[in-house]
Order: structure tokens, then C-alpha cells, then sequence
């Protein structure tokens, strides 16, 4: 019997904790493990954490908001945070409402870390590798993906965007993009038998891996690993979700995401992103059609279709969404309805393992030196949570890797949402 067999035949049905020998109890970790999807969901731009969840009896919100801050009774009311402080979602988001008072929402507030950086590029680099010093290196996700037992399923990351974020980038897996399932196909200028000929023939000069030639062997193993995907890629394209969900990009890259996870194609960690979040001019967060608004309204029905969808089909237990964004924005409006890149802002978690809750302290948003909850002469909110933390949370508790040798440091002492 080999240890593919063993795993395949069900180890993880013995207690691990029963006197079982070490190999034992790291192959059944390893084999609930790999039930787990994780989502991450990256909100491009910078969100205005303060307009997403709003403290809404700090009079200095609507000070230095005259016309940004929403009315306090427009808030949806979620309760107050350990330091007391009332919150309230964004009224275009009754939907992560209601999946909030299911408990399966955890709300993270003032996530960042240190010197924060306010440029877009620099600020996405340090999110993604969770390197502040050196934000050009591997991905914390590409890391993850290295220290995986080879070999590693070419379809064991899934980017819904067409460039590998940095996030997943690894220095030995290929992670694919694949924006659109029905364009992940073989070109072929013919059809039929001759199109299947052509696939067949390179298949088998991708086969060759000459070892005295490592440029040529590392074309022909991606070749190969892409090849092996595409059928199951395509199985996603037949997907029959339980909900409709909205028709647009965001909407459609979940339902993609669904489909995967329903497939069982080997996925289990995936990137989705959404943009428009760089709000300097015409927030307008009290206009109907405000861009704002608009934001908050496209990621409530996407996120809530995609939440219904995997608990209609029992598979919300076994996956987390992960969403985060590259800072935060200033605490007062500019002169253009707008806001300007800031520091802190907030990090969510949605799924059926979640701890719902709101994690964290608000910020005293009252402007003076002695106000240790806010820097930049009081312009901006300042972090009281590393987001390595929160990362090192996933990696240990829902992926079951060591958070302390993938981010380079010990920053389990994090908010314990799962």
C-alpha cells in the first residue's frame, strides 16, 4: 500500500490525538487540511475602512466628514467593539449584515503595521509578501505553495485575474491565471479531429523534460502541467450554482470560484480581486449613485451570492474568504469629495469556520498629539493590528503550515477568529 493509498483510505478518521505515531497524526492533519479553500480577496485601491464600518457616535467623524460621514441612522448597527465604541456597516451592505448576526463575519479593525506606506505599488508589495523591509520578494501565499509536499497539483492555486499576483508567486509552483474558464482552452486554428491531433502531438513534445537543458525542461514541465489542467478547468464551465449571482466581474470571478470548489478540481487556495477603491474625488458616500456606494453595493451581492451558494451545497464549512486592501484612507474629506491615501484601515473573514465579531478597537478620530489611536498629526488611523497576524492565523489554524517560517518572524499572537 502506498502513503497515497493510505491517505485516499480515510486516515484522518483515527483520533489523532489517540497515541498515534507522529507520521500518523501529520498525514490526518494534512488530510483535513486539504479540504480547505481559502479565498483571498483583494480590494484595489485603498478602502476607506471609515465609510465601511462606522463609528457613529464619534462626533469628530462627522467633523471632519461635513459631507462624507453617514448619518448615524443610516448605519446598519452590528454592536460595539471590546473598547465600547457603537458600530455600524455601510447601509449597502444588509447582506454581510445578515452573515455577520449568523456569526460566520469577523471584522478586524485598525490592521496594518508599522511606518505604513501610502503608495499603491509599495503598499500591495508589503501586503503580498508580508514584508515591509524587502515587499520584492516571494508571496506569502508563494511560500505556503513552496513548502508543500512535491509534487504539487498545478491547480493547486487559481488567480481569477490574468497577471499572478505577488501574493501567490513562488519561486518552485506555477500558479495559473485564469480570468475566464471558457478561454482557458488549446488553440488550435482547426476543429475536430484535427484540433484533437494537435493538442495530442504536444502533449508529446511537452512530455520531454531533457535534464541537460534547464530552459527547454522548464517550458515543456509548464507546458505539461497546463495540459493537465485543462479538462478539469473546463468542467468548471458547466457549473449549475444554487443562486444567481450579479452580472459583473466580480460576481462572475466568485461564481468561478464556486464552480472549482463544487468540481473538486484541485484548488484550495484562490485570488479574486475587485477595483474602483481609490477614492480621491466623488466618494459621494451619501449620493444614491455615489461611486462609493456603488463599491459597497457590487462586493455586498457578490460576497452574499457566493456565501448562499456554498451553504446551499454544504461547502461553506470548509472555506474562508480573506479580504484585505493596500491602506486605508484619511480621516478627513478633501476638497474634492473625496479622501487621500491613509494607514490603517480593516481586514474581513467570511465563512463557516469563522468566529464572528467585531476584533479590535475603533480609533479616537479627536485630532491631537496626545491621541495615541491615530499618527500623521492625527491625519490618519494608526494600526493596532499587524496583518502578519491575522496571515498567521490562516496559515496555522485553517492551512495548517508553520506561520513562523513562512513570514520570517512569531506574530501568532493575533485576533483568534478561526
Amino acid at each position: 500500500m502506498t502513503r497515497r493509498d493510505f491517505v485516499r483510505g480515510g486516515v484522518a478518521a483515527f483520533t489523532v490525538g489517540f497515541a498515534a505515531p507522529a507520521f500518523l497524526t501529520d498525514i490526518a492533519r494534512a488530510q483535513g487540511r486539504s479540504r480547505r479553500n481559502l479565498v483571498v480577496l483583494y480590494l484595489s485601491g485603498g478602502n476607506d475602512g471609515l465609510s465601511t464600518l462606522i463609528p457613529y457616535t464619534d462626533a469628530q467623524y462627522y467633523a471632519r466628514r461635513p459631507t462624507l460621514a453617514i448619518p448615524a441612522a443610516s448605519v446598519l448597527q452590528i454592536g460595539s467593539d471590546s473598547g465600547g465604541t457603537p458600530l455600524g456597516l455601510n447601509p449597502r451592505l444588509t447582506d454581510l449584515r445578515t452573515i455577520f448576526n449568523a456569526g460566520r463575519l469577523a471584522i478586524i479593525q485598525r490592521t496594518g503595521y508599522p511606518n505604513s506606506s501610502r503608495s499603491h505599488f509599495q503598499g500591495t508589495d508589503i501586503w503580498s509578501s508580508a514584508d515591509p523591509s524587502t515587499p520584492q520578494g516571494m508571496g506569502w501565499l508563494g511560500r505556503y505553495l513552496d513548502r508543500l509536499p512535491a509534487p504539487v497539483d498545478p491547480l493547486t492555486a487559481w488567480s481569477t485575474v490574468r497577471e499572478t499576483p505577488r501574493t501567490l508567486l513562488a519561486r518552485t509552483v506555477g500558479v495559473p491565471s485564469i480570468a475566464n474558464v471558457q478561454e482557458y482552452a488549446f488553440a488550435s486554428p482547426n476543429g475536430g479531429a484535427d484540433a484533437l491531433a494537435a493538442r495530442q502531438s504536444a502533449t508529446r513534445i511537452a512530455s520531454h523534460v531533457p535534464v541537460d537543458q534547464p530552459h527547454l525542461a522548464f517550458v515543456n514541465s509548464t507546458a505539461q502541467a497546463a495540459f493537465n489542467t485543462l479538462d478539469r478547468v473546463a468542467q468548471v464551465n458547466n457549473y449549475a450554482p444554487t443562486v444567481a449571482y450579479p452580472n459583473n466581474g466580480f460576481g462572475q470571478a466568485l461564481q468561478m470560484v464556486a464552480g472549482a470548489i463544487a468540481r473538486g478540481v484541485g484548488t484550495n487556495i484562490f485570488w479574486v480581486q475587485t477595483g474602483g477603491y481609490d477614492t480621491h474625488a466623488g466618494q459621494n458616500t451619501n449620493v444614491a449613485n455615489g461611486s462609493y456606494n456603488g463599491l459597497m453595493t457590487t462586493l455586498n451581492g457578490g460576497l452574499f451570492a457566493f456565501y448562499r451558494d456554498l451553504l446551499n451545497q454544504g461547502l461553506l464549512t470548509d472555506t474562508l474568504v480573506l479580504q484585505f486592501s493596500e491602506f486605508g484612507r484619511r480621516i478627513s474629506e478633501n476638497g474634492s469629495s473625496g479622501t487621500d491615501h491613509g494607514a490603517a484601515s480593516l481586514m474581513m473573514a467570511i465563512g463557516g469556520g469563522v468566529r464572528g465579531g467585531i476584533y479590535g478597537t475603533a480609533a479616537n478620530l479627536r485630532i491631537g498629539n496626545d491621541n495615541p489611536t491615530l499618527e500623521n498629526s492625527s491625519q490618519d488611523v494608526r494600526f493596532e493590528t499587524d496583518f502578519r497576524s491575522v496571515y498567521a492565523r490562516v496559515i496555522d489554524n485553517w492551512l495548517g503550515g508553520d506561520s513562523s517560517a513562512i513570514l520570517g518572524g512569531d506574530f501568532r499572537a493575533g485576533p483568534n477568529f478561526i
